[in-house]
């Protein structure tokens, strides 16, 4: 659904809801933030985790036009995956009058006191992508079906290394310990590889298959790199070879490439393993193209930010933002209402349709 459509629909909701509102005689006034009243022109924050990923920059440009469009005050901050300078920015966000937080978080634990404060000020808090934990400060969650982002993963490795008896080889790698969704991604992915391995038909050689032993710390493609030089150099030797790889993220799935160049992998007489990703970076859609990269995750993130913004204009306006889950996210505190976008797989047979038949990239930008 395209973004003017989607803020128009809840435009009218909450239109249709102020007109049937009204303010008894006697009654304090509401503060900015808490009524239509206080909508206009008001300064919303927003907090992204980092600049390195190309598919932050995105978010944060699509929300700040977005709600700009709609006349809002914008301050949007990256952290670079530093957290006291995210807990810094929120700070300032809440300083300089912000009436609403849309937070991408780089720890969901990390911000509790901050939110706190927010709450304490009537700031209305949206999750951004990465649920917060911990805190029942938080007020909506936007994001995608983060369980199925890792079913679909799974099926994909499965696809990739085709239909025979195996047992195929493969190592796992999960996303950093500090971000909720990881485990989310590596859960869905599990619902669907465990069965395959328990069977046999699937072989972790290194062993290494619980999330604590293959997550990823602040998604780093580096550490990636090195964790499958490590895994090619003392479980692959002999001739041995692995011949798929789980990887929850594009940028992760670029460093594992790598070492599996360095290691003699991609040529004609020993190809890549299947390697998946996620977040259709231009970088891995490229590499897809190329017959490297097996697969990503591709998640519109122009849908993500339609949704956080008509979520933010329905909160400032005294509307009731849309959710379509109110049961699965469990942050510890409470469970947030949410609303889940759907992912889809991409790969080299569908990328035209899905990446640039929408718009999402221009064929230049793949060349």
């Amino acid at each position: 659904m395209r973004l003017t459509k989607l803020t128009g629909i809840v435009a009218l909701g909450v239109l249709l809801a102020a007109c049937g509102s009204s303010t008894k005689t006697g009654e304090q006034a509401a503060a900015p933030g808490d009524s239509p009243a206080g909508s206009a022109g008001a300064l919303i924050g927003v907090t992204m985790p980092t600049k390195s990923s190309e598919r932050w920059i995105h978010d944060g440009d699509n929300i700040k036009a977005a709600l700009e469009k709609l006349g809002y005050k914008v301050d949007l901050q990256y952290a670079e995956n530093d957290i006291p300078t995210q807990v810094n920015q929120i700070e300032n966000q809440i300083t300089k009058g912000a009436k609403l937080l849309v937070v991408a978080s780089i720890d969901g634990t990390a911000i509790t006191t901050q939110l706190q404060e927010a709450a304490d000020r009537k700031i209305p808090v949206i999750a951004y992508d990465r649920l917060i934990r911990n805190t029942p400060a938080v007020d909506y969650y936007a994001t995608f079906d983060n369980f199925k982002v890792g079913v679909e993963q799974a099926n994909s490795l499965v696809t990739g290394l085709g239909t025979g008896p195996g047992p195929f080889t493969v190592e796992l790698f999960g996303g950093s310990p500090d971000d909720n969704n990881a485990t989310f991604f590596f859960n869905g992915a599990m619902s669907v590889l465990k069965p395959l391995i328990d069977s046999g038909k699937l072989v972790v050689k290194s062993g290494q298959k619980d999330f604590a032993t293959v997550a990823i710390l602040r998604w780093d493609p580096a550490t990636a790199q090195r964790r499958m030089e490590d895994l090619l150099t003392k479980t692959y030797g002999g001739g041995a070879k692995v011949q798929g790889v789980l990887s929850p993220y594009d940028g992760l799935s670029i460093g594992i490439l790598s070492a599996l160049k360095s290691n003699g992998y991609g040529s004609a007489a020993q190809p890549y393993p299947v390697v998946t990703g996620q977040d259709a970076e231009v970088a891995s859609v490229k590499s897809i193209i190329a017959g490297e990269q097996y697969s990503t995750v591709y998640k519109d993130t122009r849908r993500l930010a339609a949704v956080t913004v008509d979520m933010a204009d329905a909160a400032l306006k005294g509307g009731k933002p849309e959710v379509n889950n109110t049961t699965d996210y469990d942050n510890g505190k409470k469970v947030v209402p949410a609303y889940l976008l759907q992912p889809v797989v991409v790969d080299k047979a569908n990328y035209r349709k899905e990446l640039l038949d929408s718009g999402y990239y221009t064929p230049a930008q793949l060349k």
